[in-house]
């Protein structure tokens, strides 16, 4: 495939670099922005991240910044949102001014940063929202240009397109169609799913559905058959489709049957760790699915369990969560600590901030939202109880919350209750 000059100058540049043996680090991970789904991996004790001061809340990350850090950062492998580079963050990239060219000239650190290190790198790039992008032809066309870098990078590079939101009227399934690099919806979650490909490929993964009709349906935010985006998220997480002997099993749960779900939960179980993704409702999870599933003890014995966000969002969290901590029983049960509290977020504590404080939200608000949600029950895990200790609102908004706690050791007969 032909280069494109600006390309040609990259590599003529940081040529001398190529014969640099592979870094000795781990993986460096660049979020798309500091939002939970984005910034979670950050804590998660899988990847190097940039200082957190690097990201500004609303106002995005400052390429700059990220740059500097980056190139003085060495790693055997690189996930990396190509908006935050170049743009500052998914909001920004809606935003911008920046010409085409100016956007590439930023994104050109990942060259540098492959050449230097000689690391895989996995990187993605959003197709915006529609109708809030400024400049949909100038993001396209960065992405077009960006199509001929996985086969100058060589062996071990992988990029992705991700659709953000395409509700009815958006172009982003047809802007996608012209693209020659894999494209599926989703955005938020992209961060996760191209750590679960770089760090655990090769899953054998096996779907099932409470409603066997829903894989058919086309989903609001995916603009796609329900089975179509799973096939595309697991393609994503350099995953398998199976029907035997899978490694984890991949649960999509419309809402339409939760009887049945946690049926398939129970049989399942013993075959492969079970993964939830909670694609009921938009931004919450189904609270008839919670409540079996913690009745019936079910919930802390899950691979994960999603309900933050989009379907796209919740498959793609739930499969990367599901695989990344496939033989990790302690970071499997914090991850499903997190969700149970973005569950309860949003089943209970963003309706009750949004009826009572304006945005921006103020400190006042988290630490009243601490004193209500302190009021509700929460789970037993397996050996430990769940227990809040702060709320934040990164964004100063209602739409997303972050959360600290612990898991507190508990007896055997206190787990039992």
């Amino acid at each position: 495939m032909r280069l494109a000059g600006w390309f040609r100058g990259v590599l003529a540049g940081v040529g001398l670099l190529t014969g640099l043996a592979l870094a000795d680090g781990g993986a460096v991970y660049l979020p798309l922005d500091n939002r939970p789904p984005s910034w979670a991996p950050c804590t998660w004790g899988i990847a190097l991240c940039p200082p957190p001061e690097v990201y500004a809340g609303r106002a995005g990350a400052d390429p700059e910044q990220l740059e500097r850090w980056l190139l003085s950062t060495s790693g055997s492998i690189l996930v990396a949102s190509l908006d935050a580079l170049a743009y500052g963050g998914l909001v920004q990239s809606r935003q911008s001014t920046l010409s085409a060219e100016e956007a590439l000239s930023r994104l050109k650190t990942v060259i540098t940063w492959k050449l230097k290190n000689g690391g895989a790198v996995y990187a993605f790039g959003i197709i915006p929202r529609h109708p809030d992008a400024k400049d949909r032809a100038r993001n396209l066309a960065v992405l077009r240009r960006v199509q001929e870098w996985p086969e100058a990078l060589q062996e071990g590079s992988y990029f992705e397109v991700p659709w953000d939101d395409a509700l009815p009227g958006s172009p982003a399934i047809e802007e996608a169609g012209t693209l020659s690099l894999p494209t599926r919806p989703g955005a938020d979650e992209a961060g996760q799913l191209m750590l679960l490909r770089a760090l655990n490929p090769g899953l054998r993964v096996r779907v099932l559905y409470d409603d066997p009709a829903a894989a058919r349906t086309v989903l609001r935010y995916d603009g796609i058959p329900l089975e179509d985006s799973i096939a595309r998220q697991v393609r994503s997480a350099g995953a398998f489709l199976v029907e035997q002997n899978p490694d984890l099993i991949l649960l999509a749960y419309s809402g339409k049957n939760p009887q049945k779900a946690v049926l398939l939960v129970q049989s399942n179980l013993g075959q492969a760790p079970v993964a939830i993704a909670d694609i009921a409702q938009v931004n919450r999870g189904d609270p008839k699915l919670i409540d079996y599933l913690l009745r019936l003890r079910l919930y802390p014995r899950l691979a994960a369990y999603t309900c933050w966000g989009t379907p796209a969002n919740n498959l793609g969290s739930a499969l990367s969560q599901g695989g990344l901590f496939l033989r990790d029983p302690q970071s499997r049960q914090a991850r499903l600590a997190e969700n149970y509290l973005q569950y309860l977020y949003g089943q209970v504590g963003r309706p009750w901030v949004r009826e009572r404080f304006p945005e921006p939200l103020r400190e006042e608000a988290a630490r009243y939202l601490f004193d209500r949600l302190k009021q509700e029950p929460l789970p037993f895990m397996l050996g430990t109880q769940l227990e809040l200790t702060g709320i934040s609102f990164p964004w100063k908004r209602t739409f997303e919350a972050a959360f600290s706690y612990q898991l507190v050791p508990v007896s055997l007969t206190q787990g039992q209750r």
